[in-house]
């Protein structure tokens, strides 16, 4: 199961590489749930890990964008991610129970041959298996990070499956929101996701924007490396 960790600063990603990482998504301001980077930080931790990086585009908290500035800032965002090279951008919008695709593809125009995570927006939506299908409209999309709802990991990796079997190939279903051991754990054992997200999990101490830790990310992948 390949395991993606959340990293804000230089150090950040050179633990997470060192811990056994193998993808990285980069964001500023996790207590805010993640915003765009400053982009000579991404090229950094690009230049010295060499690993697959997925980049925050999101300008301001919540789901929804605010105007046409907005927009902009994050159009400008979006093409610096394809100027560097990276992996992909993590994207996504929604409105009153619905996905805001009509937003996420004019952002997405100005780069499209650029990747995409759906990023937790996704959760926002009142139907997922509808949300599931719109997102096959946009083939830069190839990823939706979801918590896969409330209730116990066993539940959620319940509903993961049913994800990803309403998705089919692609998108590939990932999962993040709070993920611990016990969730790598009953990943592993169920095998409902080919993919995990984390957070605070991956630092110590494992409080939200505390420095990732080598020792944390490496006891992750060794949970990952069971679902194999």
């Amino acid at each position: 199961m390949l395991l993606e960790v959340i990293v804000q600063t230089l150090a950040d990603a050179r633990a997470a590489r060192r811990g056994g990482a193998d993808r990285l998504e980069v964001v500023r301001e996790i207590e805010r749930d993640g915003l765009t980077p400053d982009m000579e930080l991404v090229r950094a931790i690009a230049l010295e890990t060499g690993l697959p990086l997925r980049v925050m585009v999101r300008d301001s908290e919540g789901f929804a964008v605010t105007g046409r500035d907005e927009i902009a800032r994050l159009q400008d965002a979006f093409a610096a991610c394809a100027s560097l090279g990276v992996d992909g951008a993590v994207i996504g919008y929604a409105r009153d129970g619905e996905l805001d695709l009509e937003t996420t593809r004019t952002v997405a125009a100005v780069a499209p041959g650029l990747s995409m995570t759906f990023h937790r927006a996704f959760d926002a939506a009142s139907d997922p298996w509808r949300a599931i299908e719109r997102l096959h409209a946009l083939p830069q999309v190839d990823r939706i990070l979801t918590t896969g709802g409330t209730g116990s990991w066993e539940s959620r990796c319940r509903t993961l499956a049913r994800y990803r079997g309403h998705a089919g190939a692609r998108p590939i279903i990932l999962a993040g929101g709070g993920v611990d051991e016990g969730a790598l754990r009953q990943f592993a054992a169920a095998g409902c996701v080919l993919e995990a997200h984390v957070g605070k999990a991956a630092c110590e101490p494992q409080i939200t924007g505390a420095p990732v830790s080598e020792e944390r990310v490496r006891r992750l992948k060794d949970l990952a490396r069971a679902a194999s």
